[in-house]
């Protein structure tokens, strides 16, 4: 186990530094692919502190078919791939939709074809529950319906799945592939030596929270209170980053064990219950005894009322379910934000 390698791309990102921690601790050795378009280099040295070793970092786009094939012919044998490397926020993919369709179809096309070329079977892909748009019952399950996608973000990831199911179901290839999709990552490493601190404004909720808090925001804006919902606001799955981690350590361990046949298969990961952005703020403020100041805005477009999922398929085939609360990930999230919150990019 020691000896297999398995690429990591965006492995310096907020989840993919994660699971590059969790699967050295897994016995599994690591190779890093990113271009720090929307992480930093600052990852890389938390990363090795937590393991107490350097990781092999190639730094590069994953649409660059030659700089892909360089790293896999450098390394040898590679025995899975965990695609991280994605343009990731709603909004900016609203604005932008071109970036994100470029860049996020562009990127799994070309790390697909380099693990053809290079006889690479297995590959777990990072989806999300964006995929099933606005859902019509509630906890989603993986045999939801896929609903049209509320953002272009959300339908690359839908195309992504796509792609991948349209080339395990070729004849001429072999592909074992997993896409995990989970819901929404939140928190920090336990040792505050890597966490989510995202390049200029936040986009996700819980950044934004510890940052107004710490002093580096005026404000944190709640995109609408008149939803359909408890108290109104967006209901979401928060999830701890390392739970979410494991994950995919558990979806490389799951596709190791199947040989000689194609495969694609997909997974919830989350919590199963459903939070609002109301109670991630009163959490946050019992957690830090500290007073966010908060307005309520329009809603935003491109965010879904109200989604959670159902996470019974990943606990019995993939023997994965997620342990920490979030309170546990509120309070790793705020070390996170006050060990490292100066450096936040404003």
């Amino acid at each position: 186990m020691a000896t297999r390698k398995i690429l990591v791309t965006g492995g310096a990102g907020y989840i993919g530094s994660h699971t590059v921690v969790e699967l050295f601790n897994a016995g599994y050795v690591p190779i890093i692919i990113d271009d720090f378009s929307n992480s930093e280099k600052s990852a890389i040295k938390g990363i090795e502190k937590i393991l107490g070793q350097s990781v092999k970092l190639y730094i590069g786009d994953c649409n660059d078919s030659s700089f892909l094939h360089k790293v896999f012919k450098e390394e040898g044998e590679i025995s899975g791939v965990i695609h991280f490397a994605a343009f990731k926020a709603v909004g900016e993919s609203v604005n932008e939709p071109l970036k994100y369709y470029q860049n996020n179809i562009g990127s799994l096309l070309s790390v697909l074809e380099a693990m053809k070329t290079f006889n690479i079977t297995d590959i777990v892909f990072s989806s999300s529950c964006t995929v099933y748009g606005e859902p019509e019952e509630l906890p989603v399950t993986e045999d939801s319906p896929i609903q049209k996608a509320t953002s272009p973000y959300g339908n690359t990831k839908q195309i992504c799945e796509e792609i991948l199911y349209d080339e395990a179901q070729s004849m001429s290839t072999t592909i074992k592939a997993i896409a995990l999709r989970y819901f929404n990552p939140v928190g920090a490493h336990p040792s505050a030596n890597i966490g989510e601190l995202p390049l200029g404004t936040p986009n996700n909720l819980v950044p934004y929270v510890t940052q107004t808090a710490a002093g580096l925001r005026k404000e944190l804006t709640v995109f609408g209170n008149d939803y359909n919902t408890v108290d109104g606001t967006c209901i979401r799955d928060y999830i701890h980053v390392v739970d979410l981690a494991k994950a995919h350590v558990k979806a490389i361990d799951y596709l190791s064990q199947k040989e000689n046949q194609n495969l694609y298969d997909t997974f919830n990961i989350g919590t199963g219950k459903g939070n609002s952005v109301m109670e991630v703020i009163n959490t946050f403020e019992q957690i830090s005894g500290t007073k966010l100041h908060y307005t309520v805005g329009s809603r935003r477009i491109g965010d879904v009322e109200k989604v959670y999922g159902d996470v019974r398929k990943a606990k019995e085939v993939l023997a994965w379910k997620s342990i920490f609360t979030l309170n546990d990930a509120l309070t790793d999230a705020w070390r996170w934000q006050q060990v490292h919150g100066k450096s936040a990019s404003l």
